[in-house]
């Protein structure tokens, strides 16, 4: 829920309100509710409400404790506040309000720092202390909920997003060549704390900040995830068991923590499919939702997954709402979900889900995903590949997964963004990270705290706060997570992937649901690129605004515009939908901005 900004100033100046008012309202969709602002010495904060948990006003924000002296702005739902609150009470703590907003200000005047380590859920806030005047910044362990900020000698402005940064103005928006490295090599993931903004950074999953009032800065990373065996063996029973009730328990607190109506995203793949399944009987009259894109000439690959769906809202006899999208309003809407992007994002599905969460926003305010379930249970087909690949771990990880080698990334980009092979450095670096067991362990904990938070985390969250829609993910549960990860990755891998999941679904969820090839949210035109969307992407790449900024070498453009349905990575997303959708992001955020 909601959109936040702030700033902190250090230079013994008043916070700029008109930046401020800026920021906020570029918050707006993200929390089309209500708005508010405070201002307290060198601090300003500004919010924007999506109203889910105690709707009243008692829960508005900026929340300010009068008696603790504390402020708070908060984006994301504290899944276990109602059991924080009753410990709390014990401990002599008394609420004005009924929410989970509340229940941040005292667990942090109750535990200082170490508040987060409590949390159950996905968020990102901001408290103030205005005894002294120091700032306290954290964001949850997977990244759910996102948190920006700029830093110069003078002040500290932080946001939900990035176009607030940049409507708040003075920020370097030169390109971050080892980010832009990232974005060509790892499809899009730019780990934090980089943007490809120089002037733009991120917070860390599973990250605090705490920021003094000279400016100084400290970060502490409060979780980590250990990919090792216990110390006891399980069986295989024992695993499934052991899944099938921390997945439960995940659930059901996704569930209760809302006081308006929940609905889940159905895809027809066997993840949202199990979510329905453990919440059928849970939830009289549940709402779902699908949503599908016209097919190319030719059968190149089909729009949508309904056949699936279909039997799972027969099975569960849910409210099902299902869209179907015609190529031509995904080519008119294109420029909105980028615009709507906080960095630019090559996924074919983030417009998908953007033209779904603004139907779906017409329903409910709060809808349960399935994402992360591939990347936390080994779903994807590049994992086996890896597996039985040789070579270095770098070697067999970058052979089935990175967009270009080095040498291309050199032929693609501009002589001055040049350099060395920074993402083969980053991510020997990850995987060499100690409480790893094997290399598929290593694989599956780098993706799940790492790339899954730009690449589907943050795609999610954009695509569906655009439209004051609040996406929530129970794979990412973290007791969920930590568990998987203690899993022996072959268990996981077990016929092609997510097996304890397909276990649990078994007699519940349709076979054929649960026997299918792994499906993707297709959106075939984004991938086979030919006709309107060919000129589209063509008219970007040969415009003025692409031409001046450089980034790329002609040659390598003409070859891709040449032959567009030649040129696909690894895992098969378009090589020139890549070029594209950058330039095209810089032009609609940071050039407009």
């Amino acid at each position: 829920m909601c959109g936040l900004c702030g700033e902190l100033r250090f230079d013994n100046q008043s916070p700029d309100l008109s930046a401020l008012k800026r920021m906020t309202a570029k918050l707006a969709r993200r929390g089309p509710d209500a708005e508010g602002t405070l201002t307290d010495g060198p601090l300003a904060f500004g919010h924007r409400r999506l109203s889910i948990i105690d709707l009243s006003d008692k829960a508005a924000q900026p929340m300010v404790d009068k008696e603790l002296r504390l402020a708070l702005v908060f984006n994301g739902t504290i899944y276990n506040y109602k059991e924080l609150r009753l410990e709390l009470s014990g401990m002599g703590y008394s609420f004005f309000s009924d929410g989970d907003s509340e229940v941040i200000l005292k667990a942090f005047h109750a535990w200082g720092e170490k508040c987060v380590e409590r949390f159950y859920g996905m968020f990102a806030f901001a408290v103030w202390d205005m005894r002294h005047a120091s700032l306290f910044l954290a964001r949850d362990r997977f990244g759910i909920k996102p948190l920006y900020y700029s830093l110069d000698g003078a002040s500290l402005r932080f946001a939900s997003n990035t176009q607030a940064l940049l409507a708040a103005g003075g920020v370097d928006t030169s390109i971050d060549p080892i980010a832009l490295h990232h974005q060509f090599t790892l499809h899009a993931v730019v780990p934090a704390p980089r943007t490809v903004l120089n002037g733009i950074k991120k917070l860390p999953p599973a990250t605090s900040m705490t920021v003094e009032p000279d400016g100084s800065l400290k970060q502490r990373a409060y979780w980590a995830l250990d990919a090792t065996r216990p110390s006891q063996a399980l069986s295989e029973e024992d695993w499934i068991a052991a899944t099938r009730h921390v997945l439960g328990k995940a659930v059901e607190r996704h569930r209760l923590a809302s006081d308006v109506p929940v609905g889940v995203l159905l895809s027809g793949g066997l993840d949202s499919s199990l979510l329905v399944g453990l919440l059928a009987d849970h939830v009289e009259d549940l709402l779902t939702f699908s949503v599908g894109f016209e097919e190319l000439g030719g059968g190149a690959e089909k729009g949508d997954e309904f056949e699936y769906s279909d039997q799972v809202v027969e099975r569960f006899h849910t409210r099902h709402h299902k869209y179907l999208i015609p190529n031509s309003e995904v080519l008119m809407r294109l420029p909105e979900a980028v615009a709507n992007m906080a960095e630019p994002m090559v996924g074919q599905d983030a417009v998908a889900f953007y033209l779904l969460a603004e139907k779906v926003s017409e329903e409910v305010k709060v809808v349960l995903s399935g994402q992360g379930a591939d990347e936390v249970f080994g779903g994807y087909f590049w994992y086996p590949r890896m597996d039985a690949a040789s070579g270095t771990p770098l070697d067999r990880f970058r052979l089935n997964y990175f967009d270009r080698d080095h040498d291309e990334y050199l032929e693609m980009a501009a002589s001055r963004y040049h350099g060395p092979d920074v993402t083969a450095e980053l991510v020997a670096r990850e995987l060499s990270k100690p409480k790893a067991d094997t290399f598929l362990d290593q694989v599956l904990r780098f993706d799940v705290t790492t790339l899954i938070v730009d690449d589907p985390v943050k795609r999610v969250d954009n695509m569906t706060m655009a439209w004051g829609l609040e996406a929530r993910v129970p794979f990412l549960d973290h007791e969920v997570v930590e568990l998987a990860a203690k899993m022996p990755p072959a268990l996981r891998l077990k016929e092609g992937g997510k097996f304890p999941l397909k276990a649990i679904a078994r007699g519940l969820v349709p076979d054929s649901v649960i026997d299918r090839p792994k499906g993707y949210f297709p959106v075939p035109a984004l991938k086979y690129v030919r006709g309107d969307f060919l000129q589209f992407m063509r008219d970007i790449l040969l415009s003025d605004a692409c031409l001046k900024r450089g980034l790329y070498q002609r040659p390598y453009v003409e070859k891709l515009l040449a032959a567009p349905e030649s040129h696909f990575t690894r895992i098969q997303g378009s090589k020139l939908w890549h070029l594209a959708l950058l330039e095209y992001w810089l032009q609609l955020n940071v050039d407009a901005a």
